[in-house]
């Protein structure tokens, strides 16, 4: 068994991880800090694990109990990581962080999109992207992972076949998705509460506000990152990907539903060939499913599967690629699992399923 801490597992992403952790025969969850819910259980907060956890009490984040630990995830706000990695790093063996703290090569982008400097940009490098699909070769036995978005996997991996395939222009991209409420975490917020959500849908995180201002979400520089990324991890030179990308929030508990608009590079590609670029692409890939059939949340409630479809209108001869995944899942704790499953050297599908939930 690998001795596996969670810090920050209070949060969904950390619940959820608690759950595939559960399932998984190689992983033994011996730490699991809760932050403001140290020294409650586990089964109190979260009844549905009550099961596999009746006794396991959130602890304090003392980076001195993870000691020996073969593998830690970390479960944590957005720049809470910067200061915990590089001592983690002297401690464990191997460590997945869910944050983006170390998902952008250019230290640069963490003022501009985070607000705040980045604190250990030595470690930036040594970080490998965690989206197993299109990044696998930096996996086995890294020591720090930055397992990839919920948002930036959807969209990665919709449009990656055919960025690397030379079939699309680079510019001009259009990313339209929409997430479940999950998504902005466990605290509440006003925009998040019960009767602010049900029966409402709206976008956030816009680009070109008022006056010029606000560069949007900042996923953004994540999924033009990938986008302009070679299978070995390494830039791609004169990538010249831009992306306009809109997020939006839907009055559900999770899920992910993106739809892609790019121009191809001639007026040859239609839909068979764009589903066919996507299945090859995919052929071997035990988490996507390519198919004719548009793609719903619903269907990958609760898996790390990604279900993907392609078409080309013939009338505006641009092409759309809708990719449906759990943000929860695929979109954070089973692609974080699935990372350590490669870092560990075991089969990427140990402990995940492709199988969603229904109804």
């Amino acid at each position: 068994m690998q001795r596996t801490a969670i810090i920050g597992a209070s949060g969904f992403t950390g619940a959820e991880l608690l759950r595939l952790c559960a399932g998984h025969p190689d992983l033994e969850v011996v730490v699991a800090t809760g932050g403001t819910q140290a020294g409650n259980r586990v089964a109190d907060l979260y009844p549905s694990l009550a099961a596999h956890y009746p006794d396991l009490t959130y602890s304090t984040a003392d980076p001195a109990a993870v000691d020996g630990c073969d593998v830690v995830f970390l479960g944590l706000p957005h720049g809470a990581s910067q200061a915990l990695v590089p001592d983690l790093l002297d401690r464990v063996g191997h460590v997945i962080d869910l944050a983006a703290d170390f998902r952008l090569r250019d230290p640069a982008l963490y003022p501009t999109w985070y607000g705040e400097a980045h604190e250990v940009p030595h470690l930036l490098d040594e970080a490998a992207y965690g989206l197993p699909e299109l990044f696998r070769a930096g996996l086995p036995g890294a020591r720090l992972v930055a397992a990839a978005g919920c948002y930036p996997t959807a969209a990665s991996l919709a449009l990656a076949p055919f960025m690397r395939a030379g079939a699309i222009h680079p510019d001009g991209i259009v990313v339209d998705a929409a997430s479940g409420v999950s998504g902005a975490g466990r605290p509440p917020k006003p925009n998040t509460t019960f009767c602010a959500v049900d029966e409402d849908y709206s976008a956030y995180g816009l680009a070109g506000g008022p006056g010029g201002s606000g560069l949007g979400h900042r996923h953004t520089p994540e999924i033009e990152q990938v986008l302009a990324t070679a299978a070995d991890g390494s830039p791609v030179a004169d990538a010249g990907v831009s992306v306009l990308f809109t997020p939006h929030l839907a009055p559900m508990n999770r899920g992910i539903l993106a739809s892609c608009y790019a121009r191809p590079v001639d007026g040859g590609l239609d839909t068979d060939g764009a589903m066919a670029i996507l299945s090859d692409f995919y052929a071997d890939e035990p988490f996507v499913v390519v198919d004719e059939r548009s793609p719903s949340t619903k269907a990958t409630l609760g898996s790390n599967a990604a279900h993907l479809t392609a078409r080309v209108d013939p009338r505006t001869g641009l092409l759309l690629v809708i990719c449906a995944i759990d943000n929860l899942v695929k979109g954070a704790s089973g692609q974080a699992v699935q990372c350590a499953n490669a870092v560990l050297g075991l089969d990427e599908a140990t402990g995940l399923t492709t199988i969603g939930l229904y109804p």
